[in-house]
């Protein structure tokens, strides 16, 4: 068996507005990742999809999605929610606080992340996407 694939693949994990979903996406992460044998990936890849579901179910109030996007030696993950307001990254949680950390966890693990807002396009669909990158070996 090959180490990786070298073709481009992505997947889309459209979940309910439910806090349950979080944990079927991480789940369905894993599986994703151990098919596609990027073992080195599976702990930072899914403390990132947990951070950016859980902010999608917290702040809004409708469905959301996991996307999963392999293209060279990234691995991008990304939530869309139906809600376009800008997340609140700078905005930093006093240090006691249980919530409110999870934009500061994608920033510290992920090499690279960002944000952008969907229009009402085809399909209807509207809200935000936020993303961020992994590399191939994590450090």
């Amino acid at each position: 068996m090959p180490e990786c694939d070298d073709e481009p693949w992505e997947y889309t994990l459209y979940i309910p507005h439910d806090p349950r979903a979080v944990a079927i996406g991480r789940r369905t992460l894993r599986d994703i990742l151990t098919t596609h044998h990027l073992p080195a990936l599976l702990e930072p890849a899914e403390l990132l999809a947990s951070e950016l579901l859980s902010n999608a179910i917290r702040h809004t109030k409708g469905p959301a999605a996991l996307k999963l996007r392999r293209s060279g030696e990234a691995l991008r993950l990304g939530a869309w929610d139906s809600d376009p307001t800008p997340p609140e990254a700078s905005v930093a949680p006093p240090p006691a606080a249980e919530a409110g950390r999870g934009l500061r966890i994608v920033r510290a693990y992920a090499d690279d992340w960002g944000w952008f807002q969907i229009n009402p396009g085809y399909g209807g669909a509207s809200g935000k996407y936020v993303w961020c990158e992994l590399g191939a070996t994590p450090s």
